[in-house]
């Protein structure tokens, strides 16, 4: 295969605005440790939509190219370029990969955890105007820098699946994980109906949970949420109070023992503590906006109440949301989540349905002709 020297992008120049493609020059020389891939499955993130839309946003970000849940076949392999478990990366090899982690910082020697690393990269926040420019989803190709976690695919997870995994199922593993797991019986309240809090109703359910509730809205992903676990749905435009008071009906006045952000309206914090039962775990994945309603702090110290936070995910997440996928491939509609393949020139309007809960999790193709 020839190796590419320019890739068409969809390119964010400005936000709530439609992306514009354009030609972007890919880097003559691999690294060693890097890969450039063609990407054959890109899927939108909730993240993706609030860069798009300004609510994540910082000066100098722009120009950028969205999109870090991705799938790409390798094209060419710099020197000594392997995956996270060490096998070599080679031409022909299907990998997804994880955001760079330098392995020298704090976070990652002494913490351990590649989540708090000090120069951790997102390939989604590289602008497009500096090498090495095509790092992220939203391309014909990606430059996959030698810091970045990669793995190799397994053949029966497909495409939108492992695109998935890399960020929206492995954030969820993780929180579940910070959580410290789903006690057998217990009841959880999974706050969002997005492409997260479907997974994560899903995820609750596999795990033991007694009753699942997802909270959200609109009615279609409602409905969605039965198929995937929950045993009672919650419309949050009933408001905040009816939302705790149908809670506590449904857990006959206990309230939830575990109960996740997935959602990060600025309602979130005080339903979570008016919903959570005695000694209740509240793990918040979603607040990545604006500041949300204030609580009183006397209610978590009075029902004794654990407070997570939990980011993102690590390669370790990722590498377990792929064996997820591959356990539990049967077990949910796992392909109702997913929209019908597009391509880079559609790109603009998925974003746009997804931004108004038209659509659960876009999927683009870069290679369909424009």
């Amino acid at each position: 295969m020839t190796i590419p020297h320019s890739t068409l992008a969809a390119v964010l120049t400005e936000h709530n605005a439609p992306l514009e493609l354009r030609d972007l020059p890919l880097p003559e020389r691999i690294e060693p440790g890097a890969a450039l891939v063609q990407i054959t499955c890109t899927t939108l993130c909730g993240t993706d939509i609030e860069i798009w839309a300004g609510k994540m946003s910082f000066p100098g970000m722009l120009p950028m190219v969205l999109g870090h849940e991705m799938v790409g076949e390798v094209i060419a392999a710099g020197a000594g370029t392997v995956d996270a478990l060490g096998a070599p990366i080679e031409v022909g090899d299907r990998i997804g990969w994880s955001e760079s982690v330098c392995g020298r910082c704090f976070g990652c020697t002494v913490l351990r955890e590649p989540v708090a690393c000090e120069h951790r990269g997102y390939g989604f926040l590289q602008r497009a105007d500096v090498p090495p420019y095509a790092t992220a989803g939203l391309a014909r190709h990606a430059y996959v820098t030698p810091g970045a976690q990669k793995l190799r695919l397994p053949a029966e997870v497909k495409d939108t699946w492992a695109s998935a995994a890399g960020c929206a199922a492995k954030t969820v593993l993780r929180a579940f994980d910070r959580a410290g797991g789903v006690r057998p019986g217990s009841r959880v309240v999974v706050q969002g109906s997005g492409a997260l809090g479907l997974f994560a109703t899903a995820v609750a359910s596999i795990s033991g949970a007694g009753t699942v509730i997802t909270v959200g809205a609109p009615a279609s992903r409602l409905t969605l949420a039965e198929r995937f676990g929950a045993d009672r749905t919650i419309d949050i435009a009933e408001g905040s109070e009816a939302t705790i008071a149908r809670v506590m009906e449904l857990t006959d006045g206990q309230g939830a023992d575990l109960v996740l952000d997935f959602a990060g309206a600025p309602s979130i914090g005080p339903e979570a503590i008016g919903m959570a039962a005695q000694r209740g775990t509240f793990v918040i994945v979603g607040s990545t906006g604006p500041v949300g309603e204030p609580f009183p702090l006397s209610a978590i110290m009075s029902k004794e109440l654990t407070i997570v936070g939990s980011l993102n995910g690590d390669v370790s997440d990722y590498y377990r949301s792929i064996e997820f996928f591959r356990t539990f491939a049967d077990r949910f509609p796992w392909d109702d989540l997913f929209s019908a393949p597009c391509g880079l020139r559609e790109a603009s309007e998925k974003i746009a349905r997804m931004h108004e809960l038209d659509e659960v999790k876009a999927v683009i193709d870069p290679r369909i002709a424009v």
